[in-house]
């Protein structure tokens, strides 16, 4: 099996892009469908075994294709550690000579009130979702994109509402859209677009991470959400790609929601999820385009 991408083959060839969290979740998808569309995949991230497992896949997909895709290659970098950021961004620009594209993915967070988050706690999640990306940001522009022009995407979150349980990561993803916002305006006249993804509840590998005491909340979430289901990766990915295209070639500065219109529930609505009949209508059915996904164990039966 390969990718299933509603994108036209070969739409990112000779593109070389840049994907932060590239291991596993979200990353790991859009990696498989950047490479699938004929980019070639820089993934980073902090675990080594994670990248190259990832790189395996997708090598082993584009031998499966012809050889035409599969094209990847791997930087072990801690987003947060700036010298470092600057050291691997260099390294890819030696190796390939130009950066089109970042996919600013990389994150994490827990599961606490505000009163239990202690100081630490905050600076780790904030480094990680806003610092991390905003130096990834400032050198892929220094470095390539100033010159050369590209296009950048942010993955946020659903803050829309705030983010109840995960305050310091709602921060964070907050002040992740207003640089989007600034970005996309001070970098324009280099020919950079800037843009975010802001996926909802997501059925990603994420969630695997999360304690076991958080599953029965995980498995009721879908029902505040007016689609009535979870998304999945592919879904996500397919925004993000979109951003990155041609097609996309006059936005910037903006924020592409994936999330089946769950920030517009509201108290008094009555029943807010779809019913599964309307759930199964093309419009709004899954996209199962990823091949190598996995359901995440909370919701495995």
């Amino acid at each position: 099996m390969s990718y299933r991408s509603v994108f036209a083959p070969g739409l990112l060839a000779g593109r070389v892009i840049v994907v932060t969290g590239g291991g596993s979740g979200i990353g790991r998808c859009t990696a498989h469908e950047l490479a699938a569309l004929g980019a070639h995949v820089v993934l980073i991230g902090r675990n080594l075994q994670k990248l190259q497992d990832v790189a395996g896949e997708i090598v082993a997909d584009g031998v499966a294709g012809g050889g035409h895709v599969g094209h990847v290659s791997f930087h072990a970098c801690d987003i947060r550690n700036e010298d470092a950021v600057k050291n691997t961004v260099a390294a890819i620009v030696i190796a390939h000579g130009r950066i089109d594209g970042l996919v600013n993915n990389a994150g994490g967070q827990y599961i606490t009130p505000l009163e239990a988050i202690s100081a630490k706690g905050w600076d780790a999640v904030v480094a990680t979702n806003l610092t991390g990306g905003f130096l990834m940001a400032r050198e892929c522009y220094l470095q390539a994109m100033q010159a050369s022009g590209g296009s950048i995407v942010n993955i946020v979150a659903d803050i829309w509402g705030s983010m109840p349980g995960m305050g310091h990561s709602g921060a964070a993803r907050a002040g992740m859209v207003s640089f989007t916002e600034t970005a996309a305006l001070e970098w324009a006249r280099s020919g950079v677009r800037v843009n975010a993804v802001a996926p909802g509840y997501i059925a990603s590998s994420g969630m695997d991470h999360y304690p076991p005491e958080a599953g029965p909340m995980l498995r009721e979430m879908r029902e505040t959400v007016p689609l009535g289901r979870f998304g999945n990766e592919a879904e996500t990915s397919a925004a993000i790609v979109f951003l990155l295209s041609p097609a996309a070639s006059f936005i910037s500065g903006t924020v592409l929601r994936v999330d089946g219109a769950r920030p517009q529930v509201r108290m008094g609505w009555g029943q807010v999820a779809a019913p599964e009949e309307a759930q199964s209508r093309d419009a709004v059915k899954p996209f199962d385009g990823f091949h190598r996904y996995r359901t995440p164990r909370v919701f495995q039966k």
